[in-house]
């Protein structure tokens, strides 16, 4: 992989914050022609800097507002066993996000819902229908303070 001059960097910096912006804009903002910025996005791209563009939408107003943390450990783990966990963690729509962690816990799950009820719905029926589940525990999010979907660059 190419090393990112400063060019690169304050195209992703730009992209981070709005990816809405056309090539003529980016351009604008980078101080350089759209020809130019447009290969660069595009190299950005297919090296792997830029994985996918999306829309951030707002969990409340998509019936979403319940967020919480669910920290799993499994009964035992092995490579086999952390890899079922994975797939069927995979089909889950609830959770978000999913990290494989160390210390007292397995996994931590990030799982948007509805309210408490469907929480606890999804706990019931299906992280409990999880065989390896050896224990989890829920943190419910009170207030979100800072929340940033791209990465100090």
């Amino acid at each position: 992989m190419e090393t990112l001059d400063s060019t690169d960097i304050q195209i992703l910096r730009t992209l981070q914050r709005n990816a809405k912006l056309t090539t003529k804009e980016l351009a604008d903002v980078v101080h350089l022609t759209p020809t130019p910025v447009f290969e660069r996005q595009k190299r950005l791209e297919r090296q792997g800097y830029i994985r996918k563009y999306v829309a951030v939408l707002d969990p409340e107003k998509m019936g979403q507002g319940l967020l919480v943390f669910c920290k799993v450990k499994l009964k035992q783990m092995n490579r086999e066993i952390a890899e079922a966990f994975v797939r069927r963690i995979k089909r889950i729509p609830e959770v978000i996000e999913c990290y494989n962690t160390s210390g007292e816990y397995d996994y931590l799950l990030k799982i948007r819902a509805h309210d408490m009820k469907q929480y606890q719905e999804f706990v019931l029926n299906k992280l409990g229908a999880i065989e390896s589940l050896g224990s989890l525990e829920s943190t419910f999010v009170m207030d979100e303070v800072k929340n940033e979907h791209g990465i100090n660059i």
